[in-house]
């Protein structure tokens, strides 16, 4: 499978905001996961954007010795869009490889698309964007530190580094699982700037349930279950941890019904 490295609209709209479900990393380890033998990582450039689309599927003939081609219904290559399906298919003809058109995942009459799994996660529901990517949506990174409010609520947090654009669920309170060194864990997730200590930058940070040990420096990987609460400012800090405790005993509720 050909994959691009980098959103060709960020090459073609250089202004415009791109956001990544997953990563390049998981992207590959999910595809091969799902059978894909070899997967081909490409940077979309602007010399690659002004290619014909018979140079370019010329290159994927001479170059992966490409016998098959499988595309979406709405799929098109080759600058301005020129190689689209009746296009592939008569370049196919000539060049001596066949066109599948991919019908498109359905969940009852919606058709998935990315699209949709973005507007999901910006409403915050994490339960529908699991649903139509068929598992959990998930976060993952390196735990940075972070100025140990958490820690002084009694309620430490692993601040997660995440790769920039990635496309980061509503602010809010989550149920989340917790995966470190292969070991699953019920936690209480936070997206958001923290607004009782006044204005910070927005994080994705998680409290651990049950977890004793230090977290910095490792992998972790957030799976998303639900959200349980949208973020909100406390008149106190004694009224932050009160809510604290009812999120948690909620969470654990959740993850272990």
């Amino acid at each position: 499978m050909l994959t691009f490295r980098n959103h060709p609209r960020s090459v073609l709209r250089p202004d415009a905001v791109v956001s990544y479900i997953t990563d390049l990393e998981e992207r590959i380890a999910l595809l091969k996961q799902a059978g894909v033998e070899l997967v081909i990582p490409v940077d979309f450039t602007q010399q690659m954007s002004h290619l014909r689309a018979r140079d370019f599927v010329l290159l994927l003939v001479e170059t992966l010795k490409m016998r098959g081609l499988v595309v979406g219904p709405d799929f098109a290559l080759g600058h301005q869009r020129e190689g689209d399906v009746p296009t592939l298919k008569a370049l196919g003809q000539e060049l001596g490889f066949w066109v599948k058109v991919a019908e498109p995942f359905t969940m009852g009459l919606i058709a998935i698309k990315s699209s949709k799994i973005r507007a999901s996660l910006g409403e915050g529901d994490v339960k529908g964007a699991s649903r139509m990517l068929d598992r959990p949506y998930s976060l993952a990174g390196p735990v940075v530190r972070g100025d140990g409010r958490g820690k002084g609520l009694g309620f430490p947090t692993a601040n997660l580094s995440l790769e920039p654009n990635l496309v980061v669920p509503a602010d809010g309170i989550y149920a989340t699982w917790a995966i470190v060194e292969g070991q699953r864990h019920p936690s209480a997730t936070n997206v958001g700037v923290r607004p009782t200590f006044g204005p910070g930058q927005r994080l994705v940070e998680s409290f651990l349930l049950d977890f004793e040990g230090d977290l910095y420096g490792k992998f972790l990987t957030l799976e998303f279950v639900g959200r349980i609460r949208e973020e909100r400012s406390f008149p106190t800090v004694e009224a932050l941890v009160e809510q604290i405790k009812q999120d948690v005993t909620q969470i654990r509720a959740i993850l272990t019904s």
